[in-house]
């Protein structure tokens, strides 16, 4: 609830797991299925949606943003895509001036989706490119040329999506300084309004993680940069975006002015959200649940007319404020430093250390503080 009684809008992710090929460094519930698979799996987020309206005795509730992520939603077909859209259209109050993001891997949006989601109402896409350097995506399993990138740039815009993030990874296998540069200068001069910076963070659940583990040179992992020249990526990137124009807003976030994302942006700020999909998450401010991380669980759950719950919290206050204290630490705006009461002890440690600094009433990571973030978040909880 807003201060003022009224009810806050929600925003909505649907989880579309279906990969043309599962990249080397993920962990995301997400693989290449049969495409046979992708129609039962439609109807399975329209029955968890009604089920989980039902569950919480809302009728058409007000939402302002909408986010598909993956996987890949557009490998799913043109007419999956307006199905989606148009009970979604059906089963919630949708803002005028929504924001819409798609997800979508460079070289799926061939002209028949491409209309289906500006049809759909989307008005954003973010494309996972992870990297403009040809050998380094190969090499964790992305088959993208540059060109490709570029072309579907274009035809976004002339679709009328303009408002196009771009996803690049620093610390890649194979990746150098001077590659680094390269893909930097190229998503520079793609000229989208908002571009997303990611660390790699090798999880063990991974192909690579796994071969990282057991010391073995499978998926180039010898290749892979260590720690410090992961760092020195970041900082590079950091402020060769701050000289073309980009602010950064968020740790791994960098906009022209007005391009942030507002989706995301509930997150650190704790609006909010249902998510829909195998291994979607929500957050309603006092409740937090988690869905199924397999697919033949997700949907066998929603077969027997079950929710695919794996996972619920109610919040106590105190989880509340550590929430929003780290959620909140990872915007550049920081957090009202009225907030820290009860951890002066931790922010005057953490600010000798060069990790926080205050300014005008709030406190915020310092560019160091940024590079480690997890080790500034872990004293607030």
């Amino acid at each position: 609830m807003s201060r003022d009684g009224a009810r806050d809008a929600f925003g909505l992710y649907l989880a579309v797991p279906f990969c043309r090929a599962k990249c080397s460094y993920c962990n995301f519930a997400s693989g290449v299925f049969p495409a046979a698979l992708q129609a039962d799996y439609c109807r399975a987020l329209l029955r968890e949606i009604d089920l989980t309206l039902a569950a919480l005795d809302l009728a058409r509730p007000p939402v302002d943003t909408i986010y598909w992520g993956g996987g890949t939603p557009t490998l799913l077909a043109p007419e999956q895509i307006a199905a989606l859209a148009a009970a979604l259209r059906e089963r919630f109050a949708i803002a005028p001036g929504a924001e819409f993001t798609v997800e979508a891997m460079p070289g799926t949006l061939p002209p028949a989706v491409l209309g289906a989601l500006a049809a759909a109402g989307v008005n954003r896409v973010s494309l996972g490119v992870q990297s403009f350097v040809e050998a380094e995506a190969r090499a964790v399993g992305r088959r993208q040329p540059p060109a490709a990138v570029l072309a579907d740039l274009a035809h976004l815009r002339a679709a009328g999506i303009a408002n196009v993030n771009l996803d690049l990874i620093a610390g890649l296998p194979r990746q150098t300084p001077a590659s680094w540069r390269t893909s930097l200068a190229a998503a520079v001069a793609a000229d989208a309004p908002h571009i997303s910076i990611y660390m790699l963070e090798v999880d063990d659940d991974s192909r690579l993680g796994r071969e990282l583990r057991a010391g073995g040179a499978r998926y180039h992992a010898a290749a892979v940069p260590d720690d410090d020249a992961i760092a020195e990526q970041y900082e590079t990137a950091c402020a060769l975006l701050a000289r073309a124009g980009y602010r950064q807003y968020e740790i791994s976030n960098f906009a022209r002015p007005g391009g942030e994302s507002r989706h995301n942006e509930r997150y650190w700020l704790r609006r909010p959200y249902l998510g829909f999909g195998l291994d979607a998450h929500s957050f309603t401010g006092s409740e937090r649940w988690g869905n199924a991380g397999g697919l033949d669980a997700y949907l066998a759950a929603l077969a027997a007319g079950r929710l695919p719950r794996r996972e619920r919290c109610a919040l106590t206050p105190r989880m509340a404020r550590e929430e929003a204290l780290f959620l909140g630490l990872r915007r550049n705006a920081g957090v009202a430093a009225a907030a820290f009461a009860g951890f002066e002890t931790a922010l005057a440690e953490l600010a000798a250390a060069g990790l926080l600094a205050a300014q005008g009433g709030r406190v915020a990571l310092t560019p160091r503080g940024r590079l480690l973030s997890n080790e500034v978040f872990a004293r607030f909880l």
